[in-house]
């Protein structure tokens, strides 16, 4: 029997950060502009529907307006929050989502941007590159200014929370460290470090696409694991500072 190739998700996480829809909704805006220059892939898209025919009925602008109509449609729980689900494909078999989470002044929910990038056929073969998706959690950095983000493989992710359950705390193919966190040390080659304007920086582990079943790629993980954790880099959410 054949494995089933891997799957890989980009996110970003802040806690604690109390945002108006007026807020969110610019926040959306932008980085759906943002990930629209990443590729042509990610231009339209639709909310989700029952079956993939009625969603493809569902178009929807991911401007400010739209977003701000959105969130009005909500009832809330809790301390405030909005939230969305988008996707785009032309493939019930190749489509890709985006999952967002914004406004939340809770400690313990993480706030959230979620994407799934396109993980079969000729779509998912250019967009699942270290360049793409170091350009897909550097447009959740400038638009959601998150405290900590992540790109890797579903596989790797189910291994890492096994031991590091929490968002921050795990390693990685693409991360990004606001500098609220401290500063990035020297990291053992082939990884690159990259700022993002004055925000943090993203650490991008392997060139070509990180697989939980290489094994140099496992080791280089668990190499860096060690570097960032005595760095103190790896460790849970903190509320977001106020003023």
């Amino acid at each position: 029997m054949m494995e089933s190739p891997e799957t890989y998700c980009a996110s970003s996480y802040w806690l604690a950060r109390p945002e108006s829809a007026e807020d969110c909704a610019r926040r959306a805006e932008r980085f759906f502009q943002l990930l629209e220059r990443c590729d042509p892939a990610w231009t339209r898209w639709y909310q989700t529907a029952n079956s993939f025919e009625k969603a493809r009925e569902r178009p929807f602008t991911p401007n400010a307006a739209s977003f701000q109509t959105l969130f009005g449609t909500q009832a809330k729980r809790g301390e405030e929050e909005f939230s969305f689900h988008l996707w785009t494909g032309d493939r019930p078999e190749e489509t890709s989502g985006v999952d967002g989470m914004c406004g939340s002044a809770e400690a313990v929910l993480a706030s959230h941007c979620i994407l799934r990038p396109f993980d079969d056929g000729p779509v998912g073969e250019r967009l699942l590159t270290a360049p793409h998706m170091a350009e897909a959690l550097r447009a959740m950095v400038l638009s959601w200014d998150p405290e900590w983000g992540v790109v890797t493989s579903e596989t790797h992710r189910q291994v890492a929370v096994k031991d590091f359950p929490h968002p921050g705390t795990f390693v990685g193919w693409v991360m990004y460290f606001s500098r609220s966190r401290g500063p990035v040390p020297l990291l053992p080659a082939p990884v690159r470090l990259e700022p993002v304007e004055d925000k943090g920086t993203l650490v991008i582990l392997t060139p070509e696409r990180f697989s939980a079943s290489t094994p140099e790629h496992v080791a280089l993980a668990a190499r860096v694991h060690a570097l960032l954790d005595r760095a103190g880099l790896l460790r849970r959410l903190q509320p977001w500072p106020v003023g």
